[in-house]
């Protein structure tokens, strides 16, 4: 019997990942954050002084680095780095990492191996289009670039709230990144010709969920 797909494609602040993992919950599926991926490798080759346009140097750190999913957590070289890859450094950079070719196909093996293993939910942003392209459900999750910022304005916030951060820098920063995205040469971000477009900018999550499984179980 074939592993059930889902592929969640959408830009940075759309909600994906927070819909992708209550829906494996309620599913009782694995959820694969591919998002996570690059930001893990970010986080190395910052920590590692590495000029984010230094493609050379970053692809020779590729063979020494190992990136898992285990039991929930993202893990880099064996150590557990679900905090560390959320930081804002890591989110207004980690673009920078994902355009490079050798680097997606690096992960996409990574990410196919888990999905021919287990069943998966798996969100980023070429998971329809490139990565799960015979996904048995895909589904492209969006909302406005304003609604985008507050959500990571609000988040940034909560985490720090001595923070000094405008919400204004923030809604550019993303507004950056959706280009960064959607105009590499290498998978951008695209809606997927068979997914079903769900937009989140006057939902929450429960509503946004909800929407999803519905669709999954036939259901309009």
């Amino acid at each position: 019997m074939d592993n059930l797909t889902i592929a969640i494609d959408g830009p940075a602040g759309a909600g994906k990942s927070t819909i992708a993992k209550k829906l494996a919950e309620t599913l009782n599926i694995n959820y694969i954050d591919t998002g996570a991926m690059y930001r893990a490798l970010t986080l190395k080759v910052i920590k590692k002084g590495i000029n984010l346009n230094d493609e050379t140097q970053i692809l020779d750190i590729l063979d020494n680095t190992e990136i898992d999913f285990r039991n929930n957590h993202i893990y880099l070289d064996k150590k557990i780095v679900d905090k560390e890859i959320r930081d804002n450094k890591i989110s207004n950079n980690v673009s920078y990492i994902a355009k490079i070719k050798e680097v997606r196909q690096w992960l996409v093996k990574i990410q196919r191996k888990i999905s021919n293993e287990k069943d998966v939910i798996m969100d980023g942003r070429d998971i329809g289009s490139h990565v799960l392209p015979n996904a048995k459900y895909k589904f492209y999750i969006t909302a406005t670039v304003e609604e985008r910022g507050k959500r990571r304005y609000k988040e940034i916030k909560e985490k720090n709230p001595n923070t000094n951060v405008a919400l204004e820098k923030i809604i550019d920063e993303i507004r950056n990144r959706d280009y960064i995205d959607s105009n590499r040469e290498v998978t951008p971000l695209v809606q997927a010709e068979d997914a079903i477009k769900i937009d989140t900018t006057n939902l929450n999550i429960e509503e946004s969920v909800s929407q999803i499984y519905k669709h999954i179980n036939g259901r309009q």
